[in-house]
């Protein structure tokens, strides 16, 4: 129950929205209420309208990181302020004015040299890059690029134009520059997509054959649950207290939150990992620290001892499950002759076999949730690791039970945070494909699709062949960063004949680029968003905070010109505006809510109030259970597989005849790891890591960078064994390499690795030192330069993004100045 305001501020839904219905549009209530006092009537009629902080000086606005407010002075923004009812604040908030005012801004329209000299068909591509820049009216850039949207439909057809743009766009629905640049092209034409994305992709596969749904992106067993019941958490190859700081859509924090009270209660929590993250300090978890790479063999091992020592439930196998019976035979060796037992484990993964077994005795007593990474499925064979815990879950027989089972995004965007009652913001429109689309490519392969046009491969019991891409479009994304193996990226980035890139910044993917539109931050425009990706807990307005920064536009006014351009503008503008279209959006949120019994202030004064919106959430929400309904009732709630159970044999997927990636999960030795033929020449092997000081490569030209860098470069963990066998001293600077590239890299000499493994972050921006000579050192350190580019499987075509054997040495070349974020010439 909500709490009655006291009887002399109270002011009555009725009396409120008679009076504004009065009152009229924005502008009316702005001259007769300031926004603090239209908030706080606002907050007493309808008391799901959160008000803020009382000074309220700032303009709501939000991002990745959190919702706050913006302190604006003379045009400029110069502070941030979290909202008042963030339960776990994010520093990285205190960025946004570097985001806005950041040295390194495209301000102009910008056109490669040799691309509008030569036109689309000389344009030197391998000039890409290095190649100076011509700045160019909007007329001119936006009639370039409708010329060869036109040109390539009309001559190729719109398998010529991959415009399936990837990456971490801003936050806001109507400026999703994803969305609206595949609106702008399926009403062209048509265009080349993909299928899946850089951090589940070969999870999310194989979690559709095995439970029936994608599974990485659902809800989690609410938190409240967790912390009454779960008795063990083990936190298998993921770091919460750093990637819970950020959201796709603007966090809610409640995960954080969940976290610290685990830590509080003195919840037993096991930490999988052969780096000591930041969350296995913070929740006091006890470590254990596997070879990397070999996550799939460990869970084995545990999985046999399980049986071994009848702790596995035969009930819940035999009720739930499907091929238990094949496991079984593998684990015993019944085909191979190999008893995949603890010992055998051991010898793979680096951890004692008894300190397996025992892990494999404390799940099973205890009431366990294993919180599962995406980090352990971005490796070769990587739809083995989540297919093995899920096994594993079951074995223990919790999956459904209160506070157990397994769960894949607890770690991801407060996954478990109780869903909300209310409404749910829909974002523009895509709109419809034209019939003759083409066949979207696993999006880990877009380098390979470009160098090898014609060429055919599996991908989930599908063919899909290549075609000739002659553009590529980039919105909202950094292609430069995401992908592996970056060098070999170069090569294929020559292929197209166009690319286009909009973009508030001069990364690597704008630089290498041949015509680069500059778009504005989410700061310089207005827009919506909800808050809580899992909880749908509020509506955040994001109010333009500042004008456009030199010549840029915001991404619907940027397709808006194009499409002008190209004839089909009241398509896609619908005649609405900016305004307009949030307010519909809005207007459709508001009826849902309406229906669900939650009262809504009408658009005019929502956006007025500079306020925004807490929905309730159910007390049932806080009880929710992952699979209950399923182990309540299997026939009346199967899963979306095959055998409505969850299959750890899964004949569609043998029916495949994948040789990577059979119908039964298990042990498979990685294309690279320490007992591969490459060791010897790279005996160390890479872990990457989620940044801590910023979201993969957003905010690296931010003064962040003073807390990671080492040297004004990205930092390399080592642990004192391995440096001291190299002459590496901590704070040094040293040269990582393998055949595939070299980067340069600031030595932290720690023990929080495990002897023969180091740690870099991913997210660093690309800068060689001498962008004409393949295989130039990176300067900056992008651990991609190192990085190989094959698909997980045939199954998923998910990528390999944190994998490879490496060697590193002391870096005895001359002073290199470090180039990442500086502005190309002529720019």
């Amino acid at each position: 129950m909500m709490k009655t305001q006291p009887e002399a501020m109270q002011i009555t839904r009725r009396r409120f929205l008679t009076g504004a219905a009065a009152l009229g549009g924005v502008s009316l209530l702005g001259s007769l209420w300031p926004r603090s006092a239209l908030a706080e009537a606002i907050s007493q009629a309808l008391p799901q309208f959160v008000a803020l902080r009382q000074a309220q000086k700032g303009i709501l606005t939000g991002a990745h990181w959190g919702a706050f407010e913006a302190i604006v002075r003379d045009g400029k923004m110069v502070e941030t302020r979290p909202v008042q009812d963030d339960p776990f604040p994010n520093e990285l908030i205190s960025m946004a004015p570097h985001q806005v005012h950041a040295p390194n801004r495209v301000k102009y329209p910008m056109v490669r040299k040799s691309w509008l000299e030569g036109g689309a068909q000389n344009c030197r591509p391998e000039l890409r890059g290095c190649d100076e820049w011509v700045r160019v009216s909007w007329d001119k850039a936006l009639t370039l690029v409708s010329n060869e949207i036109r040109r390539l439909q009309q001559e190729h057809g719109p398998q010529s134009i991959h415009a399936g743009s990837y990456g971490w766009k801003s936050v806001g629905m109507l400026h999703n520059s994803r969305t609206l640049l595949q609106r702008l092209m399926n009403l062209a034409g048509g265009f080349l997509g993909y299928a899946g994305d850089y951090s589940t992709g070969a999870a999310q596969v194989i979690m559709s054959h095995v439970v029936g749904s994608m599974e990485v992106y659902e809800q989690q067993t609410a938190w409240p649950d967790l912390l009454e019941n779960c008795q063990l958490v083990v936190l298998w190859g993921c770091n919460p207290m750093i990637t819970l700081k950020n959201s796709w859509n603007i966090p809610d924090h409640v995960g954080p939150a969940g976290f610290e009270a685990l830590k509080k209660k003195g919840v037993r929590v096991i930490s999988i990992d052969p780096v000591k993250s930041d969350s296995t300090d913070y929740l006091n978890a006890e470590w254990v620290a596997p070879r990397p790479y070999t996550d799939s063999a460990m869970l084995v091992g545990i999985a046999h001892t399980l049986m071994a020592e009848k702790l596995h439930n035969p009930d819940f196998l035999k009720t739930y499950t499907v091929g238990f019976d094949k496991f079984a035979a593998y684990l015993n060796g019944e085909q191979d002759g190999v008893v995949k037992d603890a010992d055998w484990a051991a010898a793979i993964c680096g951890v004692e076999a008894d300190a397996l077994r025992q892990l494999a005795r404390d799940m099973a007593k205890s009431r366990t949730m294993i919180m599962g990474g995406w980090g352990i499925q971005r490796q070769h064979h990587g739809e083995q690791p989540h297919w093995l815990l899920v096994t594993v879950a079951a074995m223990l027989g919790q999956v459904g039970l209160p506070g157990g089972g397994f769960g894949f995004s607890y770690h991801y965007s407060s996954g478990g945070s109780p869903t909300a009652r209310g409404g749910i913001l829909a974002g523009i429109s895509a709109g419809d494909a034209p019939k003759n689309s083409p066949t979207p490519i696993p999006v880990a392969r877009i380098a390979e699709c470009l160098a090898s046009p014609g060429k055919t491969i599996d991908f989930n019991g599908a063919k899909v062949t290549y075609p000739d891409v002659k553009m590529v479009y980039v919105a909202g994304g950094n292609t430069f960063h995401q992908h592996q193996d970056t060098n070999a990226l170069i090569k294929a980035w020559q292929h197209p004949e166009t690319i286009v890139v909009n973009e508030p910044y001069w990364t690597a993917t704008a630089k290498y680029a041949d015509i680069v539109l500059p778009a504005t931050t989410s700061y310089e425009r207005n827009d919506l968003e909800m808050g809580g990706d899992y909880s749908q807990l509020y509506v955040f307005p994001m109010h333009q905070c500042v004008p456009p920064q030199h010549e840029s536009r915001n991404d619907f006014d940027i397709f808006a010109g194009l499409a002008a351009k190209l004839g089909v503008q009241e398509a896609f503008t619908e005649g609405k505006d900016e305004m307009q279209w949030l307010k519909g959006m809005y207007d459709d949120m508001k009826a849902q809510a309406r229906n669900a019994r939650v009262a809504l202030p009408p658009f005019d004064m929502f956006w007025a109030s500079n306020n925004y919106i807490r929905f309730p959430v159910p007390e049932e929400n806080k009880k929710w259970v992952r699979f209950a309904d399923f182990r309540e009732n299997p026939l009346l709630n199967p899963l979306g597989t095959p055998s409505g159970k969850i299959e750890i044999y899964s004949e569609a997927v043998a029916k495949m005849g994948y040789t990577d990636c059979p119908g039964l999960p298990g042990w498979l030795p990685p294309h690279e790891w320490y007992q591969g033929p490459e060791a010897s020449k790279y005996p160390l092997s890479l872990n990457t890591a989620h940044p801590i000081n910023r979201l993969h490569s957003q905010l690296d030209n931010t003064p962040l960078r003073k807390k990671y860098a080492v040297a004004d470069r990205e930092a390399v963990w080592i642990h004192p064994q391995d440096a001291k066998a190299r002459g590496i001293g901590d704070g040094e600077l040293v040269r990582a390499f393998n055949d595939r590239g070299q980067i340069l890299v600031g030595a932290v000499v720690t023990e929080r690795v495990r002897p023969g493994v180091v740690r870099i972050s991913e997210g660093a921006w690309f800068d060689p030192a001498d962008p004409r000579q393949e295989g130039s050192l990176c300067k900056n350190g992008n651990v991609n330069c190192l990085t190989f580019d094959i698909g997980s499987s045939s199954l998923a075509q998910g990528n390999c993004g944190q994998m490879a054997q490496l060697e590193i040495e002391k870096y005895q070349g001359p002073i290199l100045n470090n180039t990442a974020h500086a502005v190309p010439a002529g720019a």
